[in-house]
């Protein structure tokens, strides 16, 4: 199940329920560390990087297993505050374990993160945080020790809005010493849940998912239960599947109220859509219009996991668009691959000019990144004829079952 085939040129049309969301997911894994107990995530994506978090705790001393889409863990026996590296170099995630096991046994030695390959992703802001806290930071070739007899609040003013950054020094700080304040703290959905989390299981957090976010620390934190929020990113890729195939789509547990930038962009290409508590109806029939000029930016604004999605649907409006990548300098992986396909990309340093073409063809081409991989299969599902995408594993990093999700919408799409 190394690649996956698709033969193009089918709207999609049906409807498909949204996964558990991924971001949500692997942050509120690290934090089960922070409990002696167990803790239940309902909801939860089986996915690869799911499943290397949840290896990682495993090598730590929790016990891991799944009952459906519920995740339980049991941290009551953390014993090691060792992250091996073959698991860390794996995912980028991992780093917010760091966070985790100086909250729970103020010490931490992680590998250096790996996983990702659309940017540098500097771990640096961190790091610096960490320091602000009392917790001394010991660098060498293979990776940090990270140590503190106390963990101490302080004000923390970040100079960029840093997700990762933002959810490890809430991580830090749930159960330090007095009070941790981040300034230009990051607002995306997903810190927000983690902040629900942290306090459902004790903690003392407030304005998560503004941009300033006050942590008063506590002495410990006990195992819940949550429900993961659905997955913003799977849901925007199968709307823009839609609207690239020209289909019409109903999304069913969909997190209507953080897509509406994208909602935007959709509706400016000529698409309409109908919400009904947590149904959205997405028709794409008439979406055909350029978009002038769109550029991603940190939440609210158009999110950069779905640029390479929306980037695939722009090579067959009618017109001229421009993208621009304002979060990771090599988000645009995938226009070589586009092009073969016959798209009509133009590069310039972080801006891509899309002159939109009649119509794409099949192509072998190769999946490079996760997000870039679901791109080229929305490239896929435009093209005229067979496409077939390797290194489909990439792919699985993210979403649950796409081709199962995709067919279910009328693609001709499945693993090989």
């Amino acid at each position: 199940m190394n690649s996956i085939k698709i033969s193009g040129g089918k709207p999609l049309c049906g409807e498909v329920v949204v996964q558990g969301s991924k971001n949500a997911a692997l942050p509120m894994i690290a934090a089960a560390v922070l409990c002696d107990g167990v803790t239940v995530l309902h909801n939860c994506p089986q996915i690869i990087d799911v499943n290397y978090m949840a290896e990682i705790l495993k090598t730590i001393g929790c016990k891991v297993v799944w009952e459906g889409h519920s995740l339980i863990i049991d941290a009551t026996y953390v014993n090691s505050y060792e992250i091996p590296t073959e698991l860390a170099d794996k995912m980028r995630s991992s780093i917010l374990v760091s966070g985790a096991l100086l909250g729970r046994l103020n010490h931490a030695r992680i590998p250096y993160p790996g996983g990702c390959v659309i940017g540098k992703r500097p771990i640096d802001l961190h790091l610096e945080a960490f320091k602000q806290m009392n917790i001394g930071i010991f660098e060498e070739e293979d990776g940090l020790t990270a140590y503190t007899e106390q963990i101490v609040g302080n004000t923390i003013e970040l100079p960029i809005a840093s997700v990762g950054a933002t959810e490890n020094i809430m991580l830090a700080g749930v159960r330090a010493k007095g009070t941790t304040i981040i300034k230009n703290a990051a607002r995306e959905p997903e810190v927000e849940e983690l902040g629900r989390f942290l306090n459902k299981m004790g903690g003392d957090i407030k304005g998560a998912g503004t941009n300033k976010i006050t942590i008063s620390g506590v002495e410990a934190l006990h195992g819940t239960q949550v429900d993961i929020t659905p997955d913003r990113i799977a849901a925007g890729t199968y709307i823009l599947a839609a609207v690239g195939t020209r289909g019409s789509i109903m999304l069913k547990n969909a997190p209507i109220n953080q897509l509406e930038a994208l909602l935007s962009v959709v509706e400016e290409m000529g698409a309409s859509y109908m919400v009904r508590e947590d149904c959205l109806w997405i028709d794409g029939t008439n979406a055909n219009n350029f978009v002038a000029h769109i550029k991603t930016e940190v939440y609210p604004g158009f999110p950069t996991d779905l640029q390479s999605q929306l980037l695939s649907v722009l090579t067959m409006a009618e017109g001229v668009s421009l993208v621009s990548e304002s979060i990771f300098e090599a988000r645009f992986k995938t226009v070589e691959w586009l092009q073969k396909m016959g798209a009509d990309i133009i590069l310039n340093n972080n801006h891509a000019r899309i002159t939109g073409v009649a119509f794409l063809h099949g192509e072998d081409v190769e999946a490079q990144e996760l997000r870039g991989g679901a791109a080229l299969i929305i490239a896929g599902l435009m093209a005229k004829g067979s496409t077939n995408i390797s290194n489909a594993h990439y792919i699985q990093r993210g979403y649950e079952d796409i081709c199962k999700d995709l067919a279910m919408l009328g693609a001709d799409i499945y693993y090989d």
